[in-house]
């Protein structure tokens, strides 16, 4: 038997509130990314209201982001600074699958929204996985 479980709640969120916007407070060094990830609801669709452990969980093992900030190096040749010959993985405004025990997290306050935080992680341009083709908010956490 596994000891992952899959967090699934249904809930009725828009881009906007997945994705509030705030500003990481960091500028990316070299080839590092910023990555918004996505805010965890604190309400089912049904109105019921989640406990703090639930919400902390899925905000924590969520790996689907929206990129918001790249470093001067990032998808760029180390060398040279000459873009990659693959060109760019991904640009800011696209939403990204990152691993979720790589890079450096924190939150940050959103403005007007009491208690509310919104989770960043820098990682490495090559640490990330891929980008998101479909709708971010159909990607769930696994735990």
């Amino acid at each position: 038997m596994s000891n992952v479980s899959f967090l699934n709640v249904e809930m009725d969120t828009t881009l906007a509130e997945a994705f509030p916007e705030v500003d990481p407070g960091i500028d990316p060094f070299g080839s590092r990314v910023i990555i918004q990830v996505r805010t965890a609801k604190g309400k089912t669709k049904g109105g019921i209201i989640l406990a703090a452990e639930t919400k902390d969980t899925e905000q924590w093992n969520t790996q689907v982001g929206k990129l918001v900030a790249v470093g001067p190096l990032a998808f760029k040749s180390r060398t040279t600074g000459e873009p990659w010959p693959e060109g760019l993985w991904c640009e800011v405004g696209d939403f990204v699958r990152f691993p979720k025990h790589v890079g450096d997290k924190w939150q940050i306050a959103v403005p007007g929204k009491d208690g509310e935080d919104a989770l960043f992680g820098m990682f490495n341009d090559a640490d990330l996985l891929g980008r998101v083709k479909g709708d971010p908010l159909k990607i769930k956490a696994f735990v």
